[in-house]
C-alpha cells in the first residue's frame, strides 16, 4: 500500500511540475491567471518585462532609472526583468527570453525601428505589450508618450516671441529617432508656417548627445555667417549648441530650444543671459505610466489605447521649479 501511494505521489508531482512548466504561457493569454508567485496579501504576481536601450544618452539612462523605480514600487504586484539593448536585434532575442520567462505584459522602449514583427509575435501570444515614447507602428499596442508633436508647437512659438516673425532659424532634426524627430519637427514646421512664415528656416541633422550637438554645430556656424535661433530638440544637443557658438564667439543667436528636462541645461539658464535657453519638458519619468498601465491592463481594467502626456515649456524665468537634486537626468 505504501508503496502505491509512493507511485501515486510522484505521479501527482510530475503533472504539477508539467502544468507549472505550462503556466508561464497560458498566464500570458488571461488577465485572470496570474503567475506563480504572491503578493503580500496573498494573491498571485503578474510577470512584467521591461525592454530598454543600452545606456547612450542621459535622458535613456533615466528612463531605465525610472523603471526600476516604479517596478520595485510595484513590488507586491509584479514580478518584473529589464533588460537593456543596442539595437533591434538584441532587444528581439530579449523580448523572446521574456516571453519564455512567461512575460504576461512586455513595456517595450526601442530607440529604432524594426521591432514591429518581435512585438507582433508577443501581441499573437496574448503578451500586453505598452509602447514607450518611439512608435512601434502594430494593432494591439498600447502607446505612452510624451507630446512630441506639441513640443515643436510650442518650440516655434516661443522663437517667435523672441525673435519676431522674420530671421534665419535652424531645426536640428534627428533622423535615427524615428517618430519622435518627426513629430516633433512637424509640429514646429506647421506653426512656423503659420505664425512665421517669412522666417528662412535651414534644416540639419544630428544626435541626441552634446558631442554631436558641439561637432555639428560647429559646421552649420561655419557654413552661415547669421542665425538668429536654433530649433533643437533635445537638451543634451542643445548643450553641445551652446559650447559651439561659445567657442566660435558669435553673439547672433538669441534664442536656442530644447527638449526633455535636464538639470544640467536648467542650471545653464540663469547663466547665459545673451541666449534664451528653453527645454520642452519630455520627461523620462513617464515611463512609470507606461507601467501603471501594463498593470492596469493585467488588472482586466479598461485603458486609453493612446496616452499623451502635454509638455511643459522651462526657461531662465521658471527654471527653479522644476530643479530636483534627486534626478539621475
Amino acid at each position: 500500500m505504501k508503496k502505491f501511494v509512493s507511485v501515486i505521489l510522484v505521479l501527482t508531482l510530475a503533472l504539477a511540475v508539467l502544468l507549472t512548466g505550462c503556466g508561464g504561457q497560458q498566464a500570458t493569454n488571461s488577465n485572470e491567471e496570474g503567475t506563480p508567485s504572491e503578493n503580500s496579501g496573498g494573491g498571485e504576481k503578474f510577470k512584467v518585462g521591461i525592454l530598454a536601450p543600452a545606456v547612450t544618452h542621459g535622458w535613456v539612462a533615466a528612463v531605465a532609472y525610472h523603471a526600476e523605480a516604479r517596478a520595485k514600487e510595484l513590488s507586491d504586484q509584479i514580478d518584473y526583468k529589464i533588460q537593456t539593448s543596442s539595437n533591434a536585434e538584441e532587444m528581439t532575442a530579449q523580448l523572446d527570453d521574456l516571453m519564455t520567462w512567461g512575460a504576461q505584459a512586455i513595456v517595450a522602449f526601442p530607440q529604432w525601428e524594426g521591432m514591429e514583427e518581435p512585438i507582433k509575435k508577443a501581441l499573437d501570444a496574448g503578451i500586453k505589450v505598452v509602447n514607450f515614447d518611439i512608435v512601434i507602428d502594430v494593432d494591439g499596442v498600447y502607446r505612452v508618450s510624451g507630446d512630441n508633436e506639441g513640443m515643436g508647437i510650442e518650440g516655434a512659438k516661443y522663437i517667435a516671441d523672441k525673435i519676431g516673425k522674420e530671421g534665419t532659424v535652424v531645426v536640428l532634426e534627428v533622423p535615427t529617432s524615428g517618430s519622435v524627430s518627426e513629430l516633433r519637427k512637424k509640429g514646429f514646421m506647421e506653426t512656423a508656417a503659420q505664425i512665421a512664415p517669412d522666417w528662412n528656416i535651414l534644416t540639419y541633422a544630428t544626435k541626441f548627445t552634446r558631442e554631436d550637438g558641439l561637432k555639428d554645430f560647429a559646421d552649420i556656424l561655419t557654413s552661415n555667417p547669421k542665425i538668429d535661433a536654433v530649433f533643437s530638440m533635445d537638451d543634451e544637443t542643445s548643450i553641445g549648441v551652446l559650447q559651439a557658438i561659445r567657442e566660435a564667439g558669435r553673439t547672433d543667436i538669441k534664442v536656442i530650444t530644447g527638449g526633455g528636462g535636464m538639470q544640467e541645461y536648467f542650471r545653464m539658464m540663469p547663466e547665459n543671459e545673451d541666449i534664451w535657453l528653453e527645454s520642452a519638458l519630455y520627461s523620462p519619468a513617464m515611463v512609470k505610466d507606461a507601467i501603471d498601465l501594463a498593470v492596469k491592463l493585467l488588472k482586466g481594467e479598461d485603458a486609453p489605447e493612446v496616452t499623451i502626456i502635454p509638455t511643459t515649456i522651462v526657461d531662465r524665468t521658471n527654471y527653479k521649479d522644476f530643479l530636483d537634486p534627486n534626478s539621475p537626468y
